[in-house]
């Protein structure tokens, strides 16, 4: 009869996704203040679509979701698209209600944004799988420790099978 042994719990997991969420949207947020971009302010399409906005939507998620990754862990990548919605949503809040938007631009329809969400998502998810995998080394795989014993047992089973297969024929 085999038994079953219920698994354990992980009770610091809300606690690791709480601040991880909290790193990443800090990352995400102190990243497109250093770029200056708006992302919700559109102004003409050779001003708006300019490298810093491309480094704003594609790296800045991607670098903020792995140290998400790298602090949650295993099953990042689900909570990887919180961190552009939680960040893009108050940057449009702040734009349409709070700061207003400036006279030199128009904010956004709620369509482009969120493509433009969409894309962060996308790109951040990227950077949870690509830290899910840095820290794969720390879960789930076998020490190098664990694999040189087994090796050496290995050898030593062979070891002992040459020489009883030598033993009968002297």
């Amino acid at each position: 009869m085999t038994e079953v042994v219920p698994q354990e719990k992980d009770t610091g997991k809300w606690g690791r996704a709480l601040i991880g969420l909290g790193v990443a949207s800090a990352i995400n947020h102190f990243g497109d203040r250093l770029l200056g971009v708006t992302i919700e302010v559109f102004t003409n399409a050779l001003d708006y679509f300019s490298f810093r906005w491309m480094l704003d939507v594609f790296l800045v998620p991607l670098i903020a979701n792995f140290f998400l990754a790298l602090i949650f862990g295993k099953g990042s990548k689900w909570l990887c698209y919180a961190t552009p919605l939680i960040v893009r949503g108050i940057s449009y809040f702040n734009v349409a209600e709070i700061t207003g938007v400036p006279e030199y631009g128009h904010l956004i329809p709620m369509g482009w944004w969120g493509f433009f969400i969409i894309l962060a998502m996308e790109t951040g998810m990227v950077g949870a799988v690509i830290g899910e995998s840095v820290i794969k080394r720390y879960y789930g795989r076998k020490t190098l420790e664990m694999i040189y014993q087994e090796r050496l047992a290995r050898e030593e089973r062979q070891r002992q099978r040459r020489q009883r297969a030598q033993k009968p024929g002297e």
